[in-house]
């Protein structure tokens, strides 16, 4: 455990070291070094202060009496003032770690290291070899000068470390011209979704998350961060309010390195146990190797409990085996405690852009498909699973293929305690029609490995229509839907827009007007109004949705549009109708959002005396429907819901998207029969807390 934390220390250490080291103009001088010239002063730096060491460390008795040979490693900063500072020591003896801190402490204050001509801080690390040498001072054949006993003390960084660290660079926020995606969330799209939909753009808004050189083409996502720097000196404001924890960048590589935090503490007006908690700790990395390979990994680790309508939600989703619910849009959850849960999660991908046309992504994470708050066609809602996707843009077309590894976690489908694997594929056109009009054509198949099929390399062909492909499979070996949608530009601050899906289509069905199940098909149309009422940085956001029911599922019931027990689209099944009104808005570093949701959807009675399928569980086969015709939206258990989420924060660190909110939620749940499945609901939920804002919680089942 001490070497971990060693490693981490020295990692945090490294990064103030090679900042700095690559940034300032001149080291740390001692007074001996004065009248060095400028290319000898870092190695009379070393020299100085190891013989500074050599002669008044005194080794421990305890140690000369065990004849130790050893080291003891030496983390320390010279600050702006010229005074040293020991970060962190460690050695096998606390003797040793304690003459560290001594003889430190006894060194004079020097000339500080010189950034343009100011003076700024610089750590270093150290090794203090263990029994001492008295170090040597001496010039090669070109001038350099460097120690000539390898077992002497060690200089700060050896020669070859010396020579990465003088290839460093100040690190420059790379990350936001980069390939890598722009961490999808609602909130923090709407801060630049003006600009990306203004008219004449040739921008594609469709396909989510966007890759940060493509949003940078019309907004400077570098810039608006660097508005909102705040001024401080000291490494942990800077750290804090400014910068990742750990950046670095080479001649043709960079990485950043942040912690990941989601703390929040709430109150439950209607659960029994009424607090309401979340303890979610991780890590972020970021890097680069050249220009075009980017790679990116999150690991969480997390406890929490919840709502008690959100934590009901979760158990309904339970997988096969003990654990006892799947957080939504996370993972399986096992029990904490009495009544909480521990659910980690892990996504990471490369991105990698062979040609200026073409990128390649292959990872474990989320998509999304459309230009509202909800997708039909494909919504970030379910779990983090395996994807390959592939983004071919050239005129004013954008195409995006993507294929995916999903789970069915259900009892009935496990095999060998193993949940089943199914796949999916999806075909996203964007066409630029014109300056204002954009239409985007999309199509999706699911198949299972029935007959050993695996994955079927008839779906790899990233321009062939899945629906041909599904009748020469097998019309029961895939479920093929498709999607079209929609966006209109106003102007520069309207922008209309809208889906549409269609899972099966009949044409006499459709024509006949009995209202068949056959029609299974569902709709979105909505409006965002940009800088609304000439307020700067107000969005304001319009939205229907509805879906028949029976959309979505299939009578084969692996082959449901869904995955880890959560739909792929919209988050409600089908069956439903909603209305959602949202406002946003920013000022420098605070932030509000405020959300209205109105809806009704039928849901089943799972009775003995009504067990049917009234088309909104998704996971039920269709087969099981109540009726051939007559079909309607809220059909079933009728049930009226009405919700509100008002959230108001202040955004620490605009490098890394931690925040810090407040959220109040109220939650109306009306169904016509109360059932063990659907049970009325009124709930206010009150919470605080920090959160890296890194993905979207949806809190609206």
């Amino acid at each position: 455990m001490k070497r971990i934390l060693l490693f981490a220390i020295l990692s945090m250490s490294l990064l103030g070291f090679t900042q700095t080291l690559s940034t300032y103009e001149k080291p740390p001088v001692f007074t001996e070094c004065e009248s060095e010239i400028v290319d000898q002063i870092k190695s009379c730096f070393n020299y100085t202060l190891n013989s500074f060491i050599y002669k008044n460390f005194n080794v421990p008795d305890v140690v000369t009496k065990e004849s130790y040979n050893g080291e003891v490693q030496v983390l320390f900063e010279v600050n702006k003032d010229g005074e040293f500072r020991v970060i962190y020591t460690d050695a096998i003896y606390d003797e040793l770690k304690e003459e560290s801190k001594r003889v430190f402490g006894l060194l004079p204050k020097v000339k500080p290291a010189t950034y343009n001509g100011k003076p700024t801080y610089v750590q270093y690390s150290i090794t203090i070899a263990i029994p001492l040498s008295e170090p040597v001072r001496q010039l090669n054949e070109v001038g350099e000068v460097k120690p000539t006993d390898k077992e002497s003390i060690n200089a700060t960084l050896s020669n070859e470390y010396d020579a990465i660290a003088d290839e460093l660079k100040p690190y420059q926020n790379l990350e936001y011209n980069s390939q890598l995606n722009v961490p999808f969330t609602h909130s923090y799209y709407a801060q630049f979704d003006a600009e990306m939909n203004a008219i004449g753009t040739n921008s594609h808004t469709g396909a989510k998350p966007f890759v940060y050189s493509d949003v940078a083409r019309y907004y400077d996502i570098k810039a608006q961060k660097d508005s909102l720097v705040k001024q401080t000196d000291s490494w942990l404001g800077r750290k804090l309010f400014n910068e990742h924890l750990v950046e670095v960048q080479g001649k043709d590589y960079w990485f950043t390195v942040d912690p990941i935090l989601d703390l929040q503490l709430g109150k439950d007006g209607e659960a029994e146990f009424n607090s309401t908690w979340n303890n979610t700790r991780g890590i972020y990395i970021q890097a680069g190797l050249g220009k075009r390979l980017n790679l990116t990994a999150s690991v969480y680790e997390s406890q929490g409990r919840f709502a008690d309508y959100f934590n009901q939600y979760a158990e309904s989703l339970k997988a096969f085996g003990p654990d006892p619910a799947i957080i939504p849009g996370r993972g399986i959850a096992k029990r904490f405690k009495d009544d909480s849960y521990d659910y980690p999660v892990a996504e990471a991908y490369l991105s990698y852009t062979p040609a200026d046309f073409l990128n390649i992504q292959f990872g474990h994470g989320k998509n999304f498909i459309g230009d509202g708050y909800r997708s039909l066609l494909q919504s970030d809602v379910a779990s983090p699973y395996p994807f390959l996707k592939l983004n071919t843009t050239f005129w004013k077309i954008k195409y995006t293929s993507t294929w995916m590894w999903l789970k069915d976690v259900r009892p009935e489908v496990v095999v060998d305690d193993a949940f089943l694997t199914k796949y999916m594929a999806n075909h996203y056109l964007s066409w630029n029609v014109s300056k204002r009009l954009n239409i985007g054509l999309f199509e999706s198949v699911m198949w299972a490995d029935t007959n050993n099929r695996g994955f079927d390399v008839n779906y790899l062909n990233p321009i062939i229509f899945f629906r041909a492909i599904e009748f020469q499979t097998g019309q029961g070996a895939g479920n093929a839907v498709l999607g079209l949608s929609s966006k209109y530009k106003w102007n520069n601050k309207v922008n209309l827009y809208g889906q549409f899906i269609l899972d099966e289509f009949s044409l006499s069905d459709v024509t006949g007007g009995e209202k068949s199940w056959k029609n299974k098909y569902g709709y979105q149309i909505g409006a965002k109004y940009f800088n609304a009422f000439n307020v700067d940085n107000l969005l304001l956001q319009a939205e229907y949705n509805q879906v028949r029911p029976y959309t979505y599922s299939h009578n084969t019931q692996i082959l449901n549009y869904a995955h880890f027990n959560q739909p792929m689209a919209h988050l409600w099944g089908a069956n439903f109708k909603e209305f959602v009104l949202i406002g946003r808005y920013n000022y420098k570093r605070w932030f509000g959002d405020a959300k209205f949701i109105i809806g009704q959807r039928g849901l089943d009675y799972n009775t003995d005396d009504d067990n049917v399928s009234y088309g909104g569980n998704i996971y039920r086969d269709y087969n099981d429907r109540n009726a051939d015709t007559g079909i309607e939206i809220g059909q079933g258990n009728k049930t009226n819901s009405f919700m509100t989420e008002l959230q108001a924060g202040y955004l620490l660190n605009p490098a890394t998207n931690l925040k810090v909110f407040s959220n109040i939620i109220y939650r109306d749940f009306n169904p016509d029969a109360i059932t063990p499945s659907a049970m009325d609901s009124n709930t206010l939920w009150f919470s605080i807390g920090v959160r890296t804002d890194l993905f979207n919680w949806y809190n609206d089942f």
